[in-house]
């Protein structure tokens, strides 16, 4: 451990992400930010430049440091990940928590057997947002999530699901607290390699359904979620920050609709990252609960591989019928 009761850690992976996560450790005062590394050298060194670290290889990293922040691609979580634990390493790792369900089974076997903390980054638990709409919904009913923004080259390396759904997955899986019975979605690759634009019809085993979609290649940004359940609906904008709620017994009486009001509110936007590693250093130094464990970030994980699976059989079915041409690869 640091002096006076502060973790050392150490980033893996500095890149658009990474490098965020090094300036919020350097800043962090139950933190002392040992050392940076990432494949790409010369990054790794410009980026311990800007915060004062040393640009270290993986294995002095980890020798230098009780914990490690992998915010390197999703291929590599597993085997740093695995390494870290298995040196005695707590962990907070980017979303997705793993490539596959097997990776995420031993990465969370391994830190149960060693007693280490291991925390998936999934974002959106620790924004203003999802305290904002958790804490006046119910057990809802019908959820749907829409996340759309313009095309970027970064984060095209795996799919829309991947990239941007995961964040709502993982809503919709906490807010349902079910689960997950059967997908049906389709999708596309349109500017990568990968599908940029997805749509998925989730059923869970407590009769729930959601409806996801996420795209990268749309003209403009939208994020906005609407939750049904048999005493509310909730409608979130989160790009404006604003609620409505529409509930038996909530806010201004509603004409015409005897019992039921409405009540609208908003909230000031914390720093998600810094409440993320705030968090993570909690469950470390104070045996704090861990937010996000490796539970969540298998839910999540396993969610979106079914996504994928059921929207390579939808696209094999339109190829099979004429609606899809194949692309010559």
């Amino acid at each position: 451990m640091g002096g006076q009761g502060r973790l050392r850690v150490g980033v893996a992976g500095v890149g658009h992400f990474g490098r965020y996560h090094a300036l919020k450790l350097a800043a962090a005062p139950r933190a002392v930010l040992a050392g940076v590394t990432d494949r790409d050298p010369e990054r790794a060194r410009a980026v311990g430049w800007e915060v004062g670290v040393p640009a270290l290889g993986f294995a002095e990293l980890l020798a230098a440091c009780d914990a490690l922040v992998i915010a390197a691609p999703a291929e590599a979580h597993h085997g740093l990940a695995m390494a870290a634990l298995q040196a005695g390493r707590h962990v907070l790792v980017e979303k997705p928590i793993a490539a596959s369900l097997a990776e995420a089974d031993e990465m969370a076997q391994t830190a149960r057997a060693r007693g280490l903390v291991l925390q998936v980054g999934h974002l959106e638990r620790f924004s203003a947002a999802h305290g904002a709409l958790a804490g006046r919904m119910g057990r809802p009913l019908y959820l749907e999530a829409v996340r759309i923004a313009p095309f970027k080259p970064r984060g095209t390396d795996v799919s829309v699901i991947l990239d941007l759904m995961i964040h709502d997955l993982d809503l919709v899986l906490a807010l349902t607290d079910s689960a997950l019975e059967s997908v049906d979605a389709v999708g596309a690759a349109v500017s990568s390699a990968h599908e940029d634009i997805a749509n998925a019809r989730l059923r869970f085993a407590n009769g729930a359904v959601a409806t996801v979609t996420a795209s990268r290649i749309s003209l403009k940004t939208e994020r906005r979620m609407r939750i049904f359940s048999q005493e509310s609906y909730l409608a979130v904008d989160f790009l404006a920050r604003r609620l409505t709620l529409i509930g038996r017994g909530r806010g201004v009486p509603l004409p015409g609709v005897e019992g039921f009001g409405i009540e609208e509110a908003g909230w000031e936007e914390q720093d998600a990252l810094a409440a993320e590693i705030d968090a993570f250093l909690a469950a470390v130094l104070d045996r704090a609960a861990v937010v996000v464990d490796a539970a969540a970030g298998r839910r999540a994980l396993e969610a979106a591989l079914a996504i994928s699976r059921s929207m390579a059989a939808s696209r094999d079915r339109a190829l099979a019928s004429g609606l899809l041409h194949a692309v010559p690869g």
